[in-house]
């Protein structure tokens, strides 16, 4: 079995071949999302909300991160894995490269993701340049929720979506590596994905991007709330692994999503 890379990542933009992200937090699924295909696994800060019970992700910890970040990659050997720095914990350089470390070294993470524009990019740069792999998350950021007034779609406006573009091309330029896409219009998606040379993974963000991210839990079917972007994929399959397996299928294919499953 092979590790997925951040050079086949790349490979796989170019090439048009769809990357198949979902979320995980402990080593059993870890375990069936690597057998499934999953070319990258997400250690996220959702954990507070589908894991721990919070209304938000604002009360997970950097612990709480370097525990289940272990736990996955305990289990991990193709994916790709990605740690949510959680809030507050790179509020300035030093503790981004801090924080980053630990998730890294203690976690076993590949990739650290922060939110955040442009205000970020020297973060994102400090952190590249010790040879810390980042990925960038604009658009919707849960860590900003209660100033973003909710889980509002962004962009949607003309200034602000030639901010989210403008902020997705400084980023690129600090040195993020993967981009995360949350909430935007569809043809916003495809304008930041068109215009990045990183790959672009969305989720409520329509088909265009260069991959797709959900949360285990949700094409599961057992979160308390069902974004209308997601899709319960155990409802049509046998399994756990049989929906995990359907869920890569449908977005290597492009069958997910499918039009008018987005934000």
């Amino acid at each position: 079995m092979h590790k997925v890379t951040l050079t086949e990542l790349g490979m796989m933009k170019k090439d048009g071949r769809k990357i198949a992200c979902l979320t995980a937090y402990d080593a059993g699924f870890s375990r069936i999302l690597d057998e499934a295909g999953v070319d990258v696994m997400l250690v996220g800060d959702s954990l507070g909300m589908v894991v721990q019970g919070h209304a938000t992700t604002l009360e997970v910890t950097l612990a709480d991160m370097i525990y289940h970040t272990r736990l996955v990659s305990a289990a991990c050997r193709r994916a790709l894995i990605v740690a949510d720095m959680p809030f507050m914990s790179y509020a300035t350089p030093a503790r981004a490269l801090g924080s980053a470390a630990r998730l890294i070294s203690e976690g076993g993470a590949e990739i650290v993701k922060l939110e955040g524009g442009a205000v970020m990019a020297e973060t994102v740069r400090q952190l590249s340049a010790q040879g810390i792999a980042v990925c960038a998350h604009l658009g919707l950021t849960p860590q900003s929720i209660h100033k973003m007034g909710g889980h509002r779609v962004q962009g949607k406006e003309q200034a602000d979506a030639e901010r989210i573009l403008r902020d997705a091309s400084l980023l690129a330029e600090a040195g993020a590596s993967l981009l995360v896409l949350e909430c935007v219009p569809p043809e916003l998606a495809q304008a930041v994905t068109t215009a990045m040379t990183i790959p672009v993974i969305g989720i409520g963000a329509g088909a265009a991007c260069d991959g797709q991210v959900l949360v285990l839990y949700d094409i599961l079917g057992i979160s308390q709330h069902q974004p209308r972007f997601s899709q319960n994929f155990l409802q049509s399959s046998a399994s756990i692994q049989a929906a995990v397996g359907d869920y890569v299928a449908a977005v290597k294919s492009g069958a997910f999503p499918a039009a008018g499953r987005h934000y």
